[in-house]
């Protein structure tokens, strides 16, 4: 059921995968926020030519506005970053913008994905999930119906940047907050961008998790890191643990 932004339905402790510094406070985990996108699934997963059509609008509205070197850039960033975020960066024109927006304004989804193969764990969790995920709403939320996420979460949240008033990924975790009374240290983050879900978590005063897929560069603004969802069930042991 789709409601404005709503869907419903360290090697070890200390050093590398599962890693962090002092836990603070003895407060439960309640909850925990997913991003989707090289969290639970390869945002390349369906193939590169998925974005191809967008790319080649942009780059035939470029007009030597942006290099070639940076466009290339821009492009392999925009598999970790929503377009938005990618144009202000590497300097795109409006007409660049443009371009790229009205094609993947209407992308989609439409071959199999199943995205990590760790994804079954997610029902063996005894807290609540929730989902939240940016980027093109009929695009996010093909690739959510494509990986049958619905089964697994609390509530699936599309922080659409085609829309307006949208409220970002900070408007969206208050109001989780909100809605189901958490407070910021029962909830746990995780995601791979530290200038998205990662940088909001901290803000708020949750504790954020870095998953370090194939391909992600580790940043050092996580309080922890993983590489796997088996790892996340020993990360909550350990700090199931810490908080007796």
């Amino acid at each position: 059921m789709l409601k404005n932004s709503l869907l419903s339905t360290q090697d070890r402790f200390g050093d590398d995968n599962v890693t962090g510094g002092a836990i603070a406070g003895k407060t439960m985990i309640q909850a925990l926020i997913f991003d989707l996108d090289n969290c639970l699934a390869a945002a390349n997963e369906v193939g590169e030519q998925l974005f191809t059509p967008a790319f080649d609008a942009i780059r035939k509205a470029n007009h030597g506005v942006v290099s070639e070197d940076s466009l290339n850039a821009a492009f392999a960033d925009c598999w970790r970053h929503p377009l938005d975020w990618v144009a202000t960066k590497y300097g795109f024109s409006e007409a660049m913008l443009a371009a790229g927006w009205k094609v993947l304004a209407t992308t989609e989804i439409e071959e199999p994905i199943y995205g990590y193969g760790d994804l079954a764990l997610l029902s063996e969790l005894s807290v609540r999930c929730f989902l939240v995920t940016s980027g093109f709403r009929r695009l996010q939320e093909s690739k959510i119906k494509a990986l049958n996420l619905e089964r697994f979460f609390t509530a699936i949240y599309v922080d659409a940047i085609d829309e307006p008033n949208r409220k970002g990924k900070q408007g969206i975790f208050e109001y989780i907050l909100d809605t189901y009374k958490l407070r910021p240290t029962e909830v746990l983050v995780f995601g791979d961008n530290p200038d998205s879900e990662i940088l909001v978590g901290n803000r708020l005063g949750m504790r954020t998790v870095q998953t370090l897929r194939a391909g992600v560069p580790r940043t050092d603004k996580a309080t922890f890191y993983i590489h796997s969802l088996s790892e996340l069930k020993e990360l909550l042991v350990g700090l199931e643990n810490n908080d007796d």
